[in-house]
């Protein structure tokens, strides 16, 4: 089963307003909204993304600007951050993907191959 089949829009909706969830089905609901949710909650997650990225990461930078102005992070870049290897990155987003064909963390971006948001 796909991660668009586990969830809805009101269901993920009230995960994320919900006091008590924990981070990883609160994490899970953030996914779906990116995936499958309206544009509208899309690009609120993103920007509330990018805030919390320049507060708590101030040293990574974006490696460009899509034309609707989010950053753009190179897997190399966050490899570095991470002190991990950049296969592993990529693995990661890879999983994130997971089956649901409908959608990749790339896709966003569809000018890089090896880059992220």
């Amino acid at each position: 089963m796909s991660i668009k089949d586990q969830w809805d829009l009101e269901t993920a909706l009230k995960v994320l307003q919900h006091p008590t969830v924990d981070a990883q089905t609160w994490a899970e609901a953030v996914e779906w909204l990116l995936k499958h949710g309206p544009s509208s909650i899309r690009k609120i997650l993103l920007e509330a993304s990018n805030t919390a990225t320049e507060m708590q990461f101030p040293e990574v930078k974006a490696a460009y600007y899509t034309s609707e102005g989010q950053p753009v992070y190179d897997t190399q870049g966050l490899s570095e951050m991470l002190g991990v290897p950049e296969d592993e990155v990529q693995e990661i987003l890879k999983r994130k993907e997971g089956s649901d064909d409908s959608f990749s963390l790339l896709d966003l971006f569809p000018n890089s191959t090896q880059t992220v948001h």
